[in-house]
């Protein structure tokens, strides 16, 4: 870089992972990006970055992001202004919902809206002010059975202990892959880093793992277990510490007719009877147990491999379980929960029943917390139960089962409107595009992720560019 180039340093977080690093862009007089690099004095990521970083500077300069309105005619896609735009909308959208009804009107909300703070704050009011209770977004694809066992056990959807990797001595992977993710319910940035840190401690870290995952390569033990048979391990391990009275459980945080249920539900999965049907050894499932018993710390951790299946929920529910029964829950180096600077949960109400309130129409699947499975849009959209659709920030055909089906299913809508930056495999079937600002031009907290990170850190992000008068913030939009 020539020395007489005039710059400055913009700080603030990459918003395309949960692992939220922190980041130092530098730029010149003209506002020309000239590098993108991992802030070394970020207290959370420091100073790791991945190839990611780099696509905000690619997003901003694309030439085919969209950045005003778009309505599809017969000869193409043409612009048009936002106030035509929101006056077309808002009148298709009475009309269905009059003839109708409210439900009539469904919304699919994607992943990127948990990482843009305008969106994630200004949504909810949007979604009350349609009154629909055809709402789906991409958590029931991948994460619900967290939220579900948290709401089951402690009470809220949300309430979801975090591994406390930085200080733990024993480390349980199931069905997850960190060092590719850098975490997923655990926003982790340089995670390789902070394995290789238990290590130095003395400690180790085992995977369990259909599959020789970059994580299992490098573990200190990793057994290969048969492809969704999670759930037996995870009995199995809770029989071992209950039937050889290994447990460390704190008996303030459990009941003692609790232990006795577990015991009976536990009964028929030994670790010799659930041998043959995870392909792990009956020895091999003692000697983890004794050592999660018996480790100076340790916690068990599952993600999306063992939540993606029959038994996903009681998987999760029996990770909580061990980390109970071993004395590693809400304690340093086991599974904690976290005290972020702005709290979610601050105004939640404990133990509020938000299961099964309403069901879809054709199957009668339950909701949660407000939200329909998503593997039932297509069908509902094909039953004509729903007629207006939006989509936020989501590509739910490429992204969600079945999606040949709710490509064909797209077709049938009456009225369909896409908040998104790009014309894409979903999108392309919107009636009206409203795009909003991204990345590097928006100011940015990580609500959601600093409620489940490794360490209680907070940073703010400002814009790095100004939008320009044709654009508006995903909040305008909403508004």
């Amino acid at each position: 870089m020539p020395t007489n180039i005039r710059t400055r340093s913009h700080f603030r977080a990459c918003n395309l992972c949960e692992a939220i690093c922190g980041l130092e862009i530098t730029v010149d007089e003209g506002d020309q990006i000239l590098a993108i690099k991992g802030d070394s004095q970020d207290p959370l990521s420091h100073g790791h970055i991945c190839p990611k970083a780099v696509a905000l500077k690619d997003v901003y300069a694309d030439e085919n992001r969209l950045k005003t309105p778009v309505r599809r005619t017969t000869n193409g896609w043409e612009k048009i202004g936002w106030t035509e735009a929101f006056d077309e909308i808002a009148g298709r959208i009475k009309e269905i919902q009059s003839k109708y009804g409210a439900d009539a009107v469904g919304t699919y909300t994607g992943n990127p809206s948990v990482h843009n703070s305008g969106t994630l704050l200004t949504r909810p009011n949007f979604l009350r002010a349609l009154k629909t209770r055809s709402n789906f977004t991409a958590t029931s694809v991948d994460q619900l059975p967290h939220h579900f066992a948290a709401w089951a056990m402690f009470g809220h959807g949300f309430l979801l202990p975090v591994p406390d990797i930085d200080r733990t001595h024993l480390m349980l992977i199931l069905g997850a892959n960190p060092l590719a993710s850098n975490g997923s319910m655990m926003t982790a940035p340089g995670f390789a880093n902070r394995l290789r840190e238990i290590q130095k401690r003395g400690g180790k870290f085992i995977v369990i793992d259909p599959r020789k995952t970059e994580t299992a390569k490098i573990a200190d033990e990793h057994f290969f277990i048969k492809p969704a048979t999670d759930v037996y391990l995870l009995l199995a391990l809770v029989n071992v510490l209950l039937d050889e009275n290994i447990t460390n459980a704190r008996l303030d945080l459990i009941d003692l007719s609790d232990i006795q249920r577990l015991q009976e539900l536990t009964r028929n999965f030994t670790a010799e009877k659930t041998e043959d049907l995870t392909g792990i050894s009956a020895a091999d499932v003692r000697r983890l147990a004794v050592d999660l018993s018996t480790s100076k710390t340790a916690v068990v951790y599952g993600r999306i491999g063992v939540s993606i299946q029959k038994f996903g929920t009681l998987c999760q529910w029996l990770i909580n379980v061990l980390n109970i029964l071993t004395g590693n829950f809400d304690r340093a180096g086991g599974a904690m929960f976290t005290a972020p600077a702005f709290d979610i949960l601050q105004k939640a109400k404990k133990g509020a029943n938000v299961f099964n309130r309403w069901q879809t129409q054709v199957r009668g699947l339950p909701e949660f917390d407000g939200e329909l499975p998503v593997a039932a849009l297509a069908e509902e959209i094909e039953a004509e139960n729903i007629k207006g659709f939006f989509t936020i920030a989501g590509n739910p055909v490429l992204s969600t089962p079945n999606g040949k089906q709710l490509e064909k299913a797209f077709e049938k809508l009456d009225f369909y409107v896409a908040v998104d930056i790009y014309l894409n495999e979903t999108t392309r079937f919107a009636d009206i595009i409203l795009p909003p600002t991204t990345g590097l031009e928006v100011a940015h907290y990580d609500i959601a992720f600093h409620q489940l990170a490794v360490r209680n850190t907070a940073r703010i992000s400002v814009p790095l560019f100004e939008k320009t008068a044709e654009q508006r913030h995903d909040w305008e939009i909403f508004e």
